[in-house]
């Protein structure tokens, strides 16, 4: 099981880089119809005697025909039109094709997790490596959630599944590690309570962040920035849209968030005697849960821009990751058993 695992997350790698083509090949098929869209030079009318443009003098006909540009079948070129339906159409076709091959690599990554836990013959939250695949997953599955509920937003999808190819990539690269037991600190009912509701909210959080960085670049870019990075942000659905959205995500996964984190001190309390120590990852936990509570506050106070309260939701995400990366690889305490030298 634990090899049909590894050859699950690897095909499952592949699929999301071909869905993030099939997403960037949307968005450059929207750009071309933007190019195509403009108008063809009007046509002139020149009269075809000696007597000027549509007037009959001495030996005129008095017939009337048009030079430069033409469109149509006349001219045997095709009207721009046509060519800004069939872009729409192969753009609308490429997105389809990435939501399905988003949806089929959701089903090989939740087929990873299912066959590592049957090989482990536990949940599979022991480490890193498996951390990471199950955070991926939650915030894949949430976005075909929002897809299914929003299709209007779906070249977000681009970004989305450029994240999953980078954490998953990096998991099998440098995170991967082989089945082991469960270690006796872990084996506890809490570990289910307590990891299943960081997972979950963690991966909603890591969601969240793609249309909070989508958000501040459409933004710029609608308010007249035309310089890199703003212009990535051109097809991107409206910056309400994107703030709206981030608000949502944030203000679902911070109460659950909130929850795992008690629970923890209570599962400390349990296995070590105490409920809060001020472990790294304690810490870094209890600092992410006070930048997110500051967004949400943020963003519920009138006088904060939405920029600057987008920029909290930034932060909170890269404290997640420290907790996740920086405090396994760059501190010892308690929690050492991310499964990584």
């Amino acid at each position: 099981m634990s090899a049909v695992s590894d050859q699950l997350v690897t095909f499952a790698i592949l699929v999301y880089l071909v869905a993030m083509i099939s997403h960037a090949v949307e968005y450059a098929l929207g750009n071309v119809r933007a190019v195509s869209a403009r108008v063809a030079p009007a046509r002139e009318l020149v009269g075809a005697g000696v007597g000027g443009a549509g007037v009959t003098g001495a030996g005129g006909t008095g017939e009337v025909k048009a030079v430069g540009p033409v469109s149509g079948d006349a001219a045997g070129s095709t009207p721009p039109s046509t060519r800004r339906s069939r872009s729409a159409d192969r753009a609308r076709l490429a997105g389809r094709i990435a939501a399905g091959l988003t949806v089929l690599a959701a089903a090989l990554h939740l087929g990873a997790l299912v066959t590592r836990g049957l090989a482990a013959d536990r949940m599979p939250w022991g480490n890193m490596y498996e951390f990471v695949l199950t955070v991926t997953w939650i915030g894949t599955t949430a976005w075909l959630v929002v897809l299914w509920k929003r299709p209007a937003l779906r070249r977000l999808g681009l970004f989305l599944t450029l994240v999953m190819v980078l954490l998953l990539a990096f998991a099998e690269l440098k995170l991967y590690v082989p089945v082991v037991p469960l270690m006796p600190a872990l084996q506890s009912y809490w570990f289910i309570i307590h990891v299943s509701t960081i997972v979950f909210s963690s991966g909603i959080f890591l969601l969240g962040v793609v249309p909070a960085v989508s958000f501040l670049l459409r933004n710029g870019y609608e308010q007249g920035r035309r310089s890199f990075p703003y212009t990535l942000a051109r097809r991107l659905p409206g910056a309400a849209d994107l703030e709206r959205l981030t608000f949502a995500l944030h203000a679902f996964a911070f109460p659950i968030f909130t929850f795992a984190v008690i629970a923890g001190a209570i599962w400390a309390e349990a296995a070590w005697g105490r409920a809060w120590g001020w472990d790294p990852k304690e810490t870094w936990a209890f600092i992410s849960w006070v930048v997110y509570a500051g967004y949400l506050h943020a963003r519920a106070t009138p006088s904060v821009r939405r920029n600057v309260a987008t920029w909290i939701a930034v932060l909170g995400f890269l404290t997640v990751l420290m907790n996740l990366f920086g405090v396994n690889f760059f501190f010892t305490g308690l929690h050492s058993y991310a499964g990584v030298e």
